[in-house]
């Protein structure tokens, strides 16, 4: 992904196929130029002209509606043109076309956002949230993307780097006067400004965590051995019959996906072949990919037959699987078809592993399994004040707290000052790094690059 270049770039702003209506997006120093070309004729700023749309050789392609945003009054901070044709692709591809041999380029893909970003449009999570609110999969994700979209989270990162600096001032003012450093540091309030702001980044770290989740959801992976009602758990879950569910055992050979979200959370639910020995090329190569959906999880639901307790199943426990496990601590068993014996559906949690009771067949005990997941992350119903983020603010976040805390010791221990200068100002560049003040190229490339071409 390149960096921003001063030319003109154009994209088709509206999804793929077909519509009533189609828009070309046109940004740049030239743009009023190319749709002089394009129009006829020189737009008026912010009115929207009903004209004809000519080729290259001046020949009609279509009719529709212009709009011309003078810089810097537009989204990039740059002259833009939208061109809203009929949504035919052949029509959108002939435009395009002839943008190009204009003197357009094709944009890359996020590069408009790229571009108001650079031209201090918006920041950094500003422009994160515009992939978020596209890419929404629950209205809570969507009102969350847009505050985010409209400052919400960025107001309380810069209140704290704010904070941060005022902090710094005070504590490097101590230091230059050295003879007075020691009572200066501990008779004034450094500490419990410290404090402060430590219980600030935490309340914020928390929030942005529930963001993540919004944003990304988790990766719940069912697993178990073959018939012990996987696919029927797959299906209660996602509300619809999308794994084929039969009584003769291996019936699942793949992996199955489906997205499904509780109350706004996305889970990406994924079903797995029955694990057992097989020589079956087939469903070897399907139990072999099972294991390895196992190993990426962020946790993982062992289905087993309540009907069918052995010496290795004694406590609803595959004690197999569980050896074969890298780390135990994301694992949930899933007592299932609990309605053949009569039993009531319950989650105990006193056990080495959470263990939900549960008939898939019928849904009795699913809201069991439902708070269950909502519980192992954390998660908490979206309110007013709720934003989308990012793993990667959660990091800086992080980081931020980690350094504040060691700047803390620092001070406590030792009256170290200028170490606890120096860790806020690790955290002030750990926070800069989520708006995009400080921000390295590549995490500009990388985070830009997965957006919509339009965007």
């Amino acid at each position: 992904m390149t960096l921003y270049h001063p030319d003109t770039i154009t994209a088709i702003a509206t999804a793929a196929g077909r519509g009533g209506v189609g828009i070309v997006r046109i940004s740049g120093p030239h743009a009023l130029t190319i749709a002089e070309a394009i129009l006829g004729f020189t737009p008026k700023k912010r009115f929207a002209h009903y004209c004809d749309f000519l080729d290259f050789e001046k020949q009609r392609l279509d009719q529709g509606i212009a709009i011309y945003f003078k810089n810097p009054h537009s989204f990039t901070g740059e002259d833009i043109v939208e061109l809203q044709a009929h949504g035919g692709p052949v029509i959108l591809d002939l435009l395009l076309k002839t943008i190009l041999q204009l003197g357009g380029r094709l944009a890359e893909p996020g590069e408009f956002s790229q571009r108001a970003f650079f031209n201090d449009k918006l920041d950094l999570v500003q422009a994160e949230a515009i992939s978020d609110l596209i890419n929404s999969t629950s209205e809570q994700a969507a009102r969350c993307a847009l505050r985010s979209l409209q400052g919400e989270f960025s107001k309380q990162v810069n209140d704290i780097v704010e904070q941060l600096i005022k902090l710094r001032i005070f504590v490097e003012a101590a230091i230059d006067f050295p003879e007075e450093e020691v009572d200066f540091l501990t008779e004034s309030n450094v500490l419990e400004q410290v404090d402060t702001l430590l219980e600030t980044l935490n309340l914020l770290f928390k929030n942005a965590n529930q963001g993540a989740l919004l944003t990304e959801g988790i990766r719940v992976v069912i697993a178990g051995k073959p018939n012990a009602g996987k696919s029927s758990l797959l299906n209660a879950l996602a509300g619809k019959d999308s794994a084929i569910v039969t009584s003769i055992e291996g019936t699942t050979r793949d992996v199955l996906k489906e997205q499904i979200n509780i109350d706004g959370m996305p889970l990406h639910i994924i079903d797995t072949a029955g694990l057992r020995e097989s020589d079956d090329e087939v469903e070897q190569i399907g139990i072999d990919r099972a294991w390895k959906e196992i190993e990426q999880a962020d946790r993982i639901l062992l289905v087993t037959d309540a009907t069918k307790l052995d010496d290795q199943n004694k406590d609803g426990h595959w004690i197999e699987f569980v050896e074969k496990l890298a780390r135990t601590d994301h694992l949930s068993i899933v007592r299932n078809k609990v309605d053949k014996l009569n039993e009531e559906a319950s989650l105990n949690l006193n056990g080495p592993y959470p263990v939900i009771s549960i008939s898939a067949k019928t849904k009795h005990g699913l809201s069991f399994l439902q708070e269950h997941l909502k519980d192992c992350v954390g998660f908490s119903f979206a309110n007013e004040g709720s934003f989308t983020a990012r793993r990667r603010h959660l990091d800086s976040l992080d980081k931020a707290v980690n350094a504040v805390m060691t700047g803390r010791n620092q001070l406590t221990d030792m009256n170290a000052g200028e170490l606890l200068a120096e860790e806020l100002r690790v955290a002030q560049d750990a926070l800069s790094e989520i708006t995009g003040k400080f921000t390295p190229d590549d995490l500009l490339g990388e985070i830009f690059s997965s957006f919509c071409i339009g965007k």
